[in-house]
């Protein structure tokens, strides 16, 4: 694909990017304000404005995101974002600690609904018709005779789904340092050592991406059709 034909993707996918990593976030900074650690909350990251997070995560929020979209030439875009949390609040409360790092990805999954259930009106109302080769911007094809607005909600909803599904299965695979090996970390002291000790090292860090990397490419493509599947 031309620079000139995925250029114009460039808005749609970075403001479903800015708002899935934002209410990932956001939700992990509100979990532990109610589980009494203000950290988060104190740098403004309980909140749906993108500006704290970017903030805290330039290079995560802004620089990846943009080289990945066109090294996969608007079929795709990566990044990430953080809220920061006091180990010492974590040592008092585990299981607060694991709802907390449970909620990140429940927003995910909340958006990938939010998206999925308008899909799935829209078809109901034939705003869209089932697509007979879906792909990740385009899972419906929007009615030839509908509004002009139809086709960028189309791209927009569709990549909200993807996309959310996605984040929503990778950080729940338990190995450190994705929120998943944080939850169990909360009830399993065994995999709280293993996991501090894997980001006290760069190294084992990046191995454990890695290795969740490779997870996610033998689960993702199964839920995300199984999902796509319903629509």
């Amino acid at each position: 694909m031309d620079l000139q034909n995925f250029l114009p993707l460039l808005p749609i996918w970075y403001a479903v990017f800015l708002l899935s990593t934002t209410a990932h976030e956001a939700a992990h900074a509100a979990t532990a304000r109610l589980g009494g650690d203000d950290t988060a909350y104190l740098t403004g990251q309980v909140s749906l404005n993108p500006i704290p997070h970017v903030r805290r995560e330039p290079f995560g929020t802004v620089v990846v995101p943009l080289l990945t979209f066109l090294l996969y030439r608007g079929n795709w875009m990566i990044g990430w974002a953080s809220a920061p949390y006091d180990p010492r609040w974590e040592d008092r409360h585990p299981k607060r600690a694991a709802a907390m790092a449970l909620a990140g990805p429940g927003a995910n999954l909340l958006l990938a609904a939010l998206a999925f259930g308008i899909l799935k009106l829209g078809i109901a109302a034939e705003w869209w018709f089932e697509s007979p080769a879906p792909v990740i911007d385009g899972l419906v094809v929007p009615h030839p005779e509908g509004p002009g607005y139809l086709e960028g909600l189309t791209i927009f909803l569709s990549i909200l789904l993807t996309l959310n599904v996605l984040l929503f299965v990778f950080n729940l695979i338990p190995v450190p340092p994705l929120d998943g090996a944080s939850v169990l970390a909360g009830f399993l002291p065994a995999v709280r050592r293993l996991r501090d000790h894997m980001r006290s090292n760069g190294m084992l860090g990046f191995v454990g991406i890695i290795i969740a990397w490779q997870l996610l490419a033998r689960i993702y493509i199964p839920v995300l059709r199984a999902v796509v599947g319903r629509l």
